[in-house]
């Protein structure tokens, strides 16, 4: 297991006072280490979880050449160009099973979706096409080529090759995929572990009278949250007291239980609390300020209690920041301990709807609303007030306009990186 030490070392340019987004993203993957241990479970358990091991699939899909629609089949190779056909059909194919009929040269016969294709036939009219009189079907000239409107065996997938790979996250089109294959179960990374708590005097827990001074906690639940939606076991400890003693409890029943540990608040410089002391008494842990906005303290690390070690992410305390480097740090390491293919969040590129203004040497995460317009073509505007106390804005936005390391002020019209937070609009 790395030391903060050695990966420091092994990293160009590291110095924790003034760290890139990007050596943040470098130095978290040679951090994290995915869990190794698996299980079995059924489909209907396994929305979200990450695959072990490859699903193979053990029959070819479609198992057979059969129909793309209802029409007729015949032997394409008759089709002459500008010639209609006629053909005499022979009988009907169902779905289900094998046409059990005799055709020949200018037979055709009726077929159901999906229906087997009749032998020495691979083409398939659709029945609109066609001019039917008594048992005789005629085809225009020129409305379809051989081998039209059939599905040919193995199309999807051949047996013996992989359906889905290690690492691939099982959403619902990968679930019906393995039904697809006659497939029960499959083999699952275990869900990680994840320990969550908020810390600060000044934290208010829902229930609690208001106090001058105190602010309910809103980071607790925007975290658990995301952690749910991620897929991950989460492990809420609430809101844990500046008191050593409170601290040190929390931080030992988390690294007991968890593989990653989350807290917000108390990792700010100069701050007048024991959070700090306490992750750097009980852990190899890191405290960077970050050359981005919002968010810029953040400790990191690992916590070992009982002989094992869990993750640490130190967040800052105030709401906006706490969602922001969550979602561009904290999400693609858990995504790795999970042992998750994909990591990174794909980037959308939008035009801007304002200027905005940006000093190169940070990257800013700024709270926008993505929209299409009438050509196809997307544009984002940001959701005006940029504080990152301003949890409001979170809500009112459905992505983050990414202002990279290097970039300048952006002008109307320019294109810029977007993270959706969900889907595109």
């Amino acid at each position: 297991m790395k030391t903060i030490a050695q990966i420091a070392a092994a990293l160009q340019g590291y110095d924790p006072q003034a760290l890139s987004a990007d050596q943040v993203q470098d130095f978290l993957s040679l951090l994290v280490e995915p869990v190794i241990e698996t299980e079995t479970i059924g489909i209907f358990d396994a929305l979200g979880r990450v695959l072990a091991q490859d699903v193979v699939s053990p029959i070819s899909v479609p198992p057979h050449d059969n129909s793309a629609m209802d029409g007729f089949a015949f032997d394409g190779g008759q089709l002459q160009a500008g010639q209609p056909l006629v053909l005499r059909c022979r009988g009907t194919a169902f779905a289900g099973q094998a046409w059990a009929g005799d055709a020949g040269a200018g037979d055709c016969v009726k077929i159901m979706t999906g229906a087997i294709m009749p032998a020495g036939m691979d083409t398939v009219v659709p029945v609109e096409f066609v001019q039917i009189a008594g048992d005789q079907v005629t085809i225009p000239a020129d409305v379809l080529c051989q081998g039209d409107n059939r599905r040919l065996l193995g199309e999807d997938l051949m047996a013996g090759q992989p359906a889905l790979v290690r690492g691939q996250g099982l959403e619902p089109a990968a679930l019906g995929l393995v039904a697809s294959l006659g497939l029960a179960t499959v083999q699952v990374f275990r869900r990680l572990k994840v320990a969550y708590f908020s810390t600060g005097d000044e934290i208010l827990s829902l229930g609690e009278a208001p106090r001058e001074g105190a602010v309910y906690d809103s980071n607790r639940y925007t975290v658990f949250g995301l952690l749910t939606k991620l897929g991950v076991e989460v492990i809420d400890l609430g809101v844990v007291k500046d008191e050593p003693v409170a601290l040190e409890t929390a931080f030992r029943q988390a690294a007991a239980q968890a593989d990653a540990i989350i807290t917000s608040g108390g990792v700010s410089m100069g701050e007048a609390d024991h959070t700090k002391a306490m992750m750097k008494q009980l852990g190899d842990v890191a405290f960077w300020r970050i050359a981005m906005r919002p968010g810029r303290p953040m400790a990191v690390g690992k916590i070992t209690e009982d002989g094992r070690s869990a993750v640490l992410f130190g967040l800052p305390g105030n709401p906006v920041a706490v969602m922001v480097t969550f979602l561009a740090f904290v999400r693609p390491a858990l995504l790795q301990m999970m042992g998750a293919q994909l990591r990174e969040p794909v980037l959308l590129q939008a035009h801007s709807a304002e200027a905005l203004r940006k000093k190169p040497g940070r990257t800013e995460y700024q709270r926008g609303i993505v929209s299409r317009g009438a050509d196809g073509t997307l544009s984002v505007r940001t959701t005006g007030n940029q504080g990152s106390g301003v949890l409001r804005s979170m809500v009112e936005a459905n992505g983050l306009i990414v202002l990279h390391h290097r970039q300048g002020n952006v002008a109307v019209g320019d294109v810029v990186d977007v993270m959706m937070f969900d889907s595109t609009p």
